[in-house]
């Protein structure tokens, strides 16, 4: 018997990898006889009419001929009550002389894996009635009544035979039937707002089944527009991480990143010098006319972004600090004022920017990819060098797309390499024909990135646990974040900001007349913009964990060396183009691992919170930390430790920054760094600082390890000493008890070498 090609209806063979359904790898029995599980029969793509009517209700899986059973099935497979006159069933006999392409494709109602029509369900109707002897078969239901009948084929008892035919197979292979049947993933979109649009056509392309209104049942996937606090959730996924939007804000961003600058300055010059006001102006002033004294051609231009603005609200450049704009409301709206870029890159004389899309998959591990396109945003008005003159041209210096898009200029395009927002592949093609090395700007871009994340993970993990507490029922989560980057003209990447809801809509206003609108769609927004929602869901897909542990279990049953086992039917992501996310963490982690300090400094602060729920280390807990890690000595005692506690904190708490417990006295994780810092510089003098922290994290961590391993020691009953044991215990002459393993324990100074060693990893 020849293999058959199964290909999808309504697909390019091209576009999709063939499966080939091979014999079960039995022998061909008397003419005319199939022996069960070969793959000659003929599956019907879905929406196609059958090729050829047979006899009805013939299965060609099921016997040869009398007394011939199915390879790996005795006489007790066949059932009596549905036995022929001849203890043969007539439906189950594939006449003498007839092909499999002759007789009737949709008996067992199967689809090919991979195919565009809804996967098959198995019945719960019992088997269809024979056709009545000496008449044809009934002609083709309808696609829609087809559709009916498969989703209600074989669930109970009384499957019939297709399903009972499917079952009687050897273990561990598989013809595309019932082991292909794949759960529908449910995704509430019920808090989608603005990304709702692309998010209906990427569950389309999937398959998977949305609830626009919510559901009372949890849902496996809940996709918000805003926040992770947008609804009560306790299980599935949410693509939102709790205090992310505090994270990113433009001034935690700024002091994360200048946290970062004082311990790696080198691996962080790709993010601008930047000032916090109004409670750093002075400061602000101070570094400006130092600078200036000391290089009088340096006339510089700085630009000033509020705290919470978004979407270009509120920016503005200056040319001299004392141009601030301090009236009006700036103490209760700070902002991050920054060096403003002079020399940007520019295509066609105009100035843009870059929104590349990130993927934070997780946490803990940490998992991040980046989207393989993105969208170039371009100003409206050539570029010029800021001036007195057009300091004010929003249009000329301000990339965002929410201001040049009411600008006469902007140019709405079809094509995504022309308009005033194109796709970053159109730039890097035209790059690339210059001459320009685009595998290194992508190098500096994921190395960017992976740096800023490294930057925000440990107040992200602080809110997290606050959210999320260990033991606590709760989903998991991911998020999508936008990453504004801008080249400089020798093509090195700035880091702007991050956007933690970035815009996925894929449509734009367009007025029909002076006051009435309408939503025209954008192409280049949803060839990117969809792309990056879809690839997102197959990353964090629920299924595919049982799909792999289905899998495992079938290859445990499969059949021994001597037979061949068919290559596995192709799941219906076959369908999808390749995945536009890239992982580069943890792949890239040998080279980045290194600049996890600040991480780790958190942890010990989430160690020692002690209350769940809570971001801010109370004083008990500081001085637990203290204790624990022996910190305190005759130079540093306990009432130094509470004085700089109280100086830290109260320091802290007076910026007013904008989290859910700024009302609540205590050190925040921010805080207890600085604290740790100082702790760091004055017990190793003499050092650069990365150096002192991670000494002082190595001890600290080597402290408690050494403390947590005595801990279980003595809880499990063995002491330090070698072969003691305590005074509750059973006597050493006293006959041990059958089976018991006494261990020798090496000495506390060895123990506690291993111990650091191994927490450290080296």
């Amino acid at each position: 018997m020849g293999t058959e090609v199964v290909e999808p209806a309504g697909l390019e063979p091209a576009g999709l990898e063939t499966a080939v359904v091979e014999p079960a790898g039995l022998g061909t029995g008397t003419e005319g006889i199939e022996p069960a599980g070969t793959g000659t029969e003929e599956i019907e793509p879905a929406g196609l009419e059958p090729v050829a009517l047979g006899t009805a209700g013939i299965e060609p899986a099921g016997m040869g001929m009398a007394g011939i059973e199915p390879a790996g099935m005795g006489t007790a497979g066949i059932e009596p009550a549905r036995m022929g006159t001849a203890g043969i069933e007539p439906a189950q006999m594939e006449p003498a002389g007839l092909e499999p392409a002759q007789m009737e494709q949709a008996r067992e109602a199967e689809e090919p894996p991979g195919s565009p029509a809804l996967p098959t369900e198995a019945s719960q109707d019992g088997p269809p009635a024979a056709a009545p002897p000496g008449q044809g078969a009934l002609p083709a239901a309808p696609d829609r009544e087809r559709e009916r009948v498969r989703r209600r084929a074989g669930a109970q008892g009384s499957a019939g035979r297709a399903a009972r035919g499917r079952a009687r197979r050897a273990p561990g292979r598989r013809s595309g039937g019932e082991n292909d049947r794949r759960p529908e993933v449910t995704v509430d979109s019920s808090k989608a707002k603005t990304s709702l649009e692309a998010l209906k056509i990427s569950l389309r392309q999937l398959r998977w089944k949305e609830f626009p209104f919510g559901r009372r049942l949890p849902c496996d996937i809940y996709w918000h527009g805003v926040s992770f606090h947008d609804n009560n959730i306790f299980s599935g996924q949410v693509n939102k991480f709790p205090g992310m939007m505090e994270t990113v804000r433009k001034i935690t961003l700024s002091r994360a990143m200048r946290r970062m600058q004082d311990l790696f300055p080198l691996e962080y010059s790709f993010y601008p010098r930047s000032w916090i006001l109004p409670e750093e102006l002075s400061l602000f002033v101070a570094e400006v006319r130092m600078i200036k004294d000391s290089n009088p051609s340096w006339k510089p231009t700085f630009i000033v972004k509020p705290d919470g603005g978004c979407q270009g609200d509120g920016i503005y450049l200056i040319k001299d600090p004392s141009d601030i704009r301090l009236t009006g409301s700036s103490q209760s709206r700070p902002a991050v004022v920054q060096e403003y870029i002079c020399k940007p890159l520019l295509m066609d004389k105009l100035k843009f920017d870059i929104r590349l899309y990130v993927l934070l998959k997780s946490l803990e591990p940490l998992e991040i990819y980046i989207a393989k396109d993105g969208l170039s945003r371009f100003c409206t008005e050539p570029y010029q060098e800021p001036t007195l003159k057009n300091l004010h041209q929003v249009f000329m210096h301000l990339t965002n797309y929410s201001l040049n898009i009411h600008s006469e200029n902007f140019i709405h395009s079809d094509s995504v390499n022309t308009g005033s927002k194109r796709t970053f592949s159109s730039i890097l093609c035209r790059l690339s024909s210059r001459g320009a090395d685009v595998k290194k700007l992508w190098s500096d871009i994921i190395s960017l990135v992976i740096k800023t994340i490294i930057a925000l993970t440990p107040e992200l993990k602080v809110y997290y646990q606050s959210d999320i507490p260990a033991g606590k029922p709760g989903p998991t989560c991911f998020q999508i974040l936008g990453f504004d980057i801008l080249l400089l003209k020798n093509l090195k990447p700035v880091l702007l900001e991050v956007n933690a809801n970035p815009s996925m809509r894929i449509e734009h206003e367009q007025e029909l007349s002076p006051g009435v609108f309408e939503n025209v769609p954008s192409p280049v927004d949803e060839e990117v913009k969809v792309a990056v929602i879809r690839d997102t869901l197959r990353l964090v897909d629920p299924q595919k964990k049982k799909r792999k542990d289905t899998q495992c279990q079938s290859s445990e049953q499969a059949p021994g060396p001597s037979q061949e086992l068919p290559d596995a039917a192709p799941s219906p992501e076959a369908a999808l183009p390749s995945l536009c996310l890239k992982q580069v963490f943890p792949k890239y982690a040998k080279q980045f691992n290194y600049l996890r300090l600040v991480d780790r400094v958190a942890a010990l602060f989430i160690r020692f919170l002690g209350v769940k729920g809570t971001t801010k280390l109370g004083p008990t807990g500081f001085r637990t930390f203290i204790r624990n890690c022996k910190l305190s000595n005759s130079n540093f005692s306990m009432a130094a430790v509470d004085i700089l506690y109280i100086d830290i904190t109260r320091r802290w708490n007076s910026m007013g920054i904008d989290h859910k417990e700024s009302g609540n006295p205590g050190m925040c994780l921010q805080a207890f760094v600085e604290a740790f810092f100082c702790l760091a510089q004055k017990k190793y003098k003499a050092r650069p600082l990365y150096e002192q922290v991670a000494l002082l994290v190595n001890q600290c961590e080597c402290r408690l390890a050494d403390l947590q391993g005595k801990r279980l020691l003595w809880g499990c009953g063995l002491g330090e000493r070698q072969g003691a044991l305590p005074a509750t215990a059973t006597a050493p002459s006293s006959p041990r008890p059958h089976g018991r393993q006494v261990f020798r324990l090496q000495k506390p100074s060895q123990l506690r070498a291993l111990m650091c060693r191994d927490r450290t990893g080296s």
